[in-house]
């Protein structure tokens, strides 16, 4: 048996009105990888299958991404988003924490176009790289502050 550390992943949600992008990390949370969109059905079942994902991948995380206005303020969207993450707080075993989503969806509308995509027609590939662009921005942030920590 080799003394490999294996770690909680980190699953990122990009939550909005249809669907819900997903991305998790690999085990050591260095990189996120974009997951099938979930399509929203009822905020119950939403939660039940975030709630599955979960336990499935042994997540130890979850990063919702809110929306927060470019001047900063919390708009309707956020709060609507803040009402899901705090159910998802009340039924999950782990850590929800809030990440700053501002251009998330910019920048993967942006990686769409680099790769030939049209974001209008790939709505459920702009939610999932939303999540990953999230998830990638919540891990690098996360690594800094251990590099910080440490020094």
């Amino acid at each position: 048996m080799s003394g490999a550390v294996t770690a909680a992943r980190t699953l990122a949600l990009d939550v909005g009105s249809r669907r819900i992008g997903l991305a998790m990390s690999d085990p050591l949370g260095l990189t996120a990888q974009g997951l099938p969109t979930l399509t929203r059905t009822t905020p119950r079942d939403d939660v039940a299958a975030i709630q599955r994902l979960v336990q499935r991948e042994g997540v130890g995380t979850v990063v919702v991404g809110m929306p927060i206005r470019t001047t900063g303020q919390r708009g309707p969207e956020a709060e609507r988003v803040e009402v899901f993450a705090a159910a998802l707080s009340a039924a999950l075993d782990c850590p929800v924490r809030r990440w700053d989503e501002r251009f998330s969806t910019a920048e993967g509308a942006r990686l769409l176009r680099d790769h030939g995509l049209n974001a209008r027609r790939s709505k459920a590939h702009l939610d999932r790289l939303a999540a990953q662009v999230i998830l990638q921005g919540y891990l690098e942030a996360n690594r800094t502050y251990r590099e910080l920590e440490r020094s």
